[in-house]
């Protein structure tokens, strides 16, 4: 089989590299790619953004599978350009993907299918907005609708940062996406990642995972795009992922299927764990960029067959297997990040890697023969221990054999994680 598979992030690297251990790959090939998929992939150099461009580069070279790595080309309707072309495509419709591409329309869904999830809101203008924040009080919850890069939510501790956030996203903090605010109630507990395959009609429940949003040690400072994660979370237990299949995913998928906009691909369910039991507070609809890093260091199973299963309809027929050792990965990141940040910065040495640790690249490039830093998030750094502890150490210590001066990390990553082990 020949494949294209579209990204250039941790992800992609993650995704790519798994792809290329299967037996039935034939040919890999990635656009944009970076330096680390070069490993695995040829580089085509493609716009994206032209589907008719990639759907021709396809056909001219034979390829008969895509896999579509970040939701902003799902959102734009790639897959239904390249599906119409007469390629399997790994991701849903534009359609379906405004399950992430539109934080209102997910709302919405979760009213009229009963879906556990915070009381909301849906606003166009900032006085309104503010109206009902200060009817609501603190804290709550300020999220632009649209696709922000993982930046456009403010969990408000306070009126006035509520307030501020409502400006930030009207006057143009996030583009287009601050057009309509979702104001949602704060939900109290500890939030969890699940991800699961979802070919439309069938589940094929993957794993769990719990990511570091804020940019600091102890959860402090800004959200990021994910500073680190690990898998499994130990919060869900087996009853809670029950229950989030049969709370949360089987009715989305039912009721996507009812609304005429069946979904396909992988639904990343972004949980909050309260008292009442596991609630929903947002869908993506690809793998996390770090957790699927994590989550395909413990998958034992081919990945191709079942990303192919999953964009033919014949998820039934397939199964996946899980190493049991948790996985664990720290963002190296640029410093001054998630604020502005220096570019093209020297990466003078990435260590050797091991069965079980690996470095992921997710926003480097090649100039002049020398690898540099060109993104915010530049670096995952993973490893698989017996425990959560022996993963984080292993990670730290291939971490710090990296030498790369506008490096940060945090460095309590897995710390929720480590106290379970160390209470239990």
């Amino acid at each position: 089989m020949k494949v294209l598979l579209i990204g250039s992030g941790g992800r992609e690297h993650a995704l790519a590299w798994k792809i290329a251990q299967s037996p039935l790959l034939e040919e890999l090939y990635a656009a944009p790619g970076n330096p680390g998929i070069a490993e695995h992939a040829v580089l085509a150099d493609l716009n994206v953004d032209d589907h008719d461009a990639v759907l021709a580069f396809c056909h001219e070279k034979g390829i008969t599978f895509v896999v579509v790595g970040p939701e902003a080309p799902l959102v734009a309707g790639i897959a239904d350009r390249l599906r119409a072309g007469g390629l399997a495509v790994f991701g849903p419709s534009a359609a379906a993907a405004q399950l992430e591409g539109s934080k209102g329309f997910t709302k919405d869904i979760c009213a009229r299918f009963n879906i556990p999830t915070g009381a909301y809101q849906r606003f166009n203008n900032a006085p309104k907005a503010k109206a009902y924040v200060r009817a609501q009080g603190a804290p709550i919850v300020i999220k632009a609708d649209g696709l922000a890069a993982g930046k456009g939510v403010t969990v408000a501790m306070t009126l006035e940062e509520a307030l501020s956030a409502i400006d930030d996203c009207f006057e143009g903090a996030f583009g287009a996406a601050g057009a309509e605010v979702v104001v949602e109630a704060f939900l109290d507990g500890e939030e969890a990642s699940f991800f699961c395959l979802c070919d439309g009609k069938t589940l094929l429940p993957l794993a769990t995972a719990q990511d570091h949003k804020r940019v600091g040690d102890g959860d402090t400072g800004p959200n990021t795009g994910g500073m680190g994660a690990y898998s499994p979370a130990p919060v869900m237990t087996p009853d809670l992922v029950e229950r989030t299949l049969k709370e949360i995913i089987e009715p989305t998928m039912r009721g996507m299927a009812e609304l005429g906009m069946p979904f396909s691909g992988v639904f990343f369910a972004g949980l909050m764990i309260t008292a009442k039991g596991p609630e929903l507070i947002e869908y993506n609809v690809r793998f996390g960029d770090p957790e699927c890093q994590v989550l395909l260091t413990r998958l034992k199973s081919d990945l191709l067959p079942l990303l192919y299963a999953t964009a033919t309809g014949t998820l039934d027929q397939v199964t996946a297997e899980w190493h049991d050792d948790p996985a664990l990965t720290v963002v190296l990141a640029s410093k001054g990040y998630p604020g502005s940040y220096a570019k093209n910065t020297a990466i003078a040495h990435l260590p050797a890697e091991s069965s079980d640790a690996k470095v992921f690249h997710a926003g480097t490039a090649l100039k002049d023969g020398q690898l540099v830093a060109t993104g915010g998030r530049v670096l995952n750094v993973t490893a698989r221990g017996k425990s959560v502890r022996e993963a984080q150490a292993k990670a730290y210590r291939l971490l710090d054999e990296v030498t790369w001066e506008n490096g940060f990390c945090r460095r309590d990553i897995g710390w929720r994680a480590i106290a379970r082990e160390e209470e239990g």
